[in-house]
């Protein structure tokens, strides 16, 4: 046996080094590990080109540990490590290894130092790198107001990673969490996503800017004032905001239009029978156009963040005249589609909620609404629907997510009332899976100790975030907090936390790369392992455990959150690319999964992804959805129907991902190619935005990326999952 062998395990379980603590750079104290010694030496060796078989890694750690045992008993701090590294290497004439090594740490404090460089920041933005113009796909970096938005956005970066507890902002840099939205948050205090109030504002009035703004006395006017109530809240917090069962909310509204226009008729016609369906008809007319304008609206709006405001409209539950015509308006102006050719409309986001006993079934009242939905997202991928029962059995109670999936659970207020609208979320920290899974070499003993460490940050971080938030006061955010949409209004001076506590709001622990987890265990076919399943599910309960007792430790509703991930899935993969190589099908793909997703290159039919993933959302409440692939279904609506009656019982959430291309060139309806530079039509190779209409999912929302770039990890998971749909 080799001697060195022999000592350097020796050496490792030493008891003054089982007891010494690493004191890190942003002051916490984590057990002292000489792997991380061997590993960096090693990564040192093979970033000049050696082979570390070839060199004796163990002599080099052995030399570092016996001075590190000699001159420390309690406690050593990691610069300390570093340099005794540096000194051991140049005395045993490992000179390229060392400035390698030492070259590697510059380069590491150098880059920390500058992402918190506000002119460095300014400088990447001016030679627009990819990494922020393109960060999020509903933002246009080329127009003035989104540019204007980015340069505060660095600006905003670079102080809240100072504001950041420094173990959070070191963690974050390093790719181990992501705390969201650091271009807004923690350095101002702003919420996240919320579920607006609307039926609070369109009833009671409400206060924008100078206007005093009463209830509206039709249709027409409420949804009026609902895009200008969504303008303000966009502008007011940097999330998503949506609007729950808007057909129920909208149709008193309604029935004043048909009260007018019965008064009229009444004026002008003969006969009752006569009068009260001129009326009707001129009722449905006036839905129709009142939600036509809505649509309109919502898609020519930019908040003060440069962007169209993400909006969801959920909706489907209501069963009078009204609401059942706001329903059929809603689906039918999206099927119409937008301007002159008739474009797929990007946002709202329509939700449509499927009930037994109300729409699901052919002898239910709404049934011929539900063919209606089918129709509409065979054809603009939109609506996603809801599934009543199974999404009460995970959440509690059934309302819109905030945003794309954002749930809030079941909360009743003082008086026993189920409050779901007024609600928010006030921020989201994502933690690094697949970097856990790598660094613990398949070791799970000590991917769950690595797991235990990062938690305690992602709680030190959301911990942080509520803080943060309720330094906010009510003429910060006067539409929020005075006016309505956060539903209880507050005086000037009152503490807005009040509207937060009691787990009114909740905290999002996000996670990404299940499936690159259970690789690194399992190996790339484990989803038809049922080992490696559960262990995908044991890690979701221990996530679980933990926000369920930060809670209660604090009374905040902590819940997990699978987090969208639409530039993060790029950066984590990239990071850890940068520094663990290529590993095959978990960083060579160049983007992480999203959440839980089965991974779509092998092709899953939607009843066995939605078998597979129907476990996950009862961990993941806070944040969740599914969506199935499907060729062409323009003509097959009851192929779809299928997949939704399947669904209804297994899981909450699901939306549809199906080919809506459209070349006006040509007049050509299906899959456009995937390029290298975006995608063309295969009949005539048209790649024009302005002459084809390219839309397709991107984490669980639509978006165009023939006409807004995307960054390349974005982009490379479109292609890869048109190339691998049936």
């Amino acid at each position: 046996m080799d001697n060195k062998v022999v000592k350097y395990s020796e050496l490792k379980n030493d008891i003054k080094l089982q007891n010494l603590v690493v004191i890190k750079r942003d002051g916490r104290r984590t057990p002292f590990n000489s792997e991380k010694i061997y590993n960096a030496i090693e990564k040192a060796i093979l970033s000049i080109g050696g082979l570390p078989k070839t060199y004796n890694i163990k002599k080099i750690v052995d030399e570092v540990l016996e001075e590190i045992v000699r001159r420390f008993e309690k406690d050593i701090k990691i610069y300390e490590i570093q340099n005794i590294v540096e000194h051991t290497l140049i005395e045993l004439g490992e000179q390229a290894i060392a400035t390698e090594y030492i070259s590697y740490r510059t380069n590491r404090d150098m880059q920390r130092d500058r992402n918190l460089d506000i002119n460095f920041a300014i400088e990447k933005l001016v030679n627009r790198d990819e990494s922020l113009v393109n960060e999020n796909a509903n933002k246009d970096s080329l127009v003035f107001n989104t540019h204007r938005d980015l340069t505060s956005g660095v600006v905003a970066k670079a102080i809240g990673l100072k504001m950041l507890p420094k173990h959070v902002a070191n963690s974050h840099q390093k790719g181990e969490i992501h705390y969201h939205d650091l271009d807004y948050s923690p350095y101002q205090p702003l919420t996240n996503c919320c579920l607006i109030d609307f039926n609070e504002m369109l009833t009671k009035g409400f206060k924008i800017g100078n206007a005093e703004v009463e209830s509206p006395k039709s249709i027409t006017t409420a949804t009026a004032q609902m895009a200008q109530i969504i303008a303000n809240v966009a502008s007011s917090q940097y999330g998503g905001c949506s609007a729950d069962r808007i057909d129920e909310v909208l149709a008193p509204f309604a029935k004043l239009n048909y009260d007018k226009n019965l008064k009229l008729a009444r004026q002008w016609i003969e006969g009752e029978e006569k009068q009260k369906l001129f009326a009707l008809e001129k009722t449905k007319k006036d839905i129709y156009d009142a939600m036509q304008s809505l649509e309109y609206e919502i898609n020519t709006l930019y908040s003060s963040q440069g962007q169209t405001p993400f909006t969801s409209l959920g909706f489907g539950l209501g069963e009078d005249f009204f609401a059942r015509e706001i329903q059929k308006a809603i689906l039918k102006v999206r099927i119409n589609g937008l301007g002159t050719e008739k474009r797929t409309a990007i946002f709202p986001k329509l939700i449509f909620t499927l009930k037994d006993g109300v729409n699901l079934k052919e002898t239910d009242p709404n049934y011929d609404i539900k063919q209606l939905a089918l129709e509409c997202s065979t054809k603009r991928m939109y609506p996603d629907v809801i599934m009543y029962d199974t999404l009460v059995k995970i959440t509690g109670s059934c309302k819109t997510p905030m945003g794309c999936r954002s749930f809030l659970p079941a909360w009743k207020d003082e008086n026993g009332v189920n409050i779901e609208s007024g609600r928010m979320n006030l921020g989201v920290v994502t933690l690094n899976l697949p970097r856990i899974a790598i660094e613990s070499n398949a070791d799970k003993n000590k991917f769950w100790d690595i797991l235990e460490e990062r938690l305690a940050i992602c709680k030190d971080a959301l911990v942080y975030r509520a803080k943060r938030c309720g330094e906010a006061k009510p003429e910060n955010a006067p539409i929020l907090y005075m006016h309505g949409a956060f539903g209880k209004r507050l005086a000037a001076k009152e503490n807005v936390s009040q509207l937060f506590k009691n787990k009114r709001a909740t905290l999002s622990l996000g996670y990404i790369g299940l499936y690159e987890v259970a690789t690194v265990f399992y190996g790339a076919e484990w989803e038809t392992n049922n080992e490696a399943k559960q262990f995908t599910l044991d890690i979701m309960a221990k996530l679980k455990n933990c926000v369920e007792k930060w809670t209660e430790e604090y009374d905040y509703w902590f819940s997990i959150y699978s987090t969208p991930s639409e530039s993060l899935t790029d950066r984590f993969c990239r990071m850890d690319k940068e520094k663990f190589g290529s590993l095959e099908n978990i960083t060579d793909k160049d983007y992480y999964t999203n959440s839980y997703h089965y991974d779509v290159r092998k092709n899953p039919t939607p009843f066995e992804k939605i078998e597979f993933e129907k476990d996950y959302p009862y961990y993941a409440s806070g944040g969740f959805i599914h969506y199935c692939e499907y060729p062409v279904l323009r003509q097959n609506p009851k192929a779809l129907e299928a997949v939704w009656d399947f669904a209804y019982s297994r899981i909450g959430y699901l939306g549809t991902n199906t080919p809506i291309d459209k070349c006006y060139e040509c007049n050509y309806e299906g899959e456009f190619e995937p390029t290298k530079k975006g995608f063309k039509c295969p009949s005539c190779g048209n790649n024009n935005p302005k002459t084809c209409d390219v839309v397709k999912r991107t984490c669980g929302y639509l978006g165009n990326p023939q006409a807004r770039p995307m960054i390349k990890g974005r982009h490379r998971e479109i292609v890869s999952r048109v190339k691998h749909m049936k």
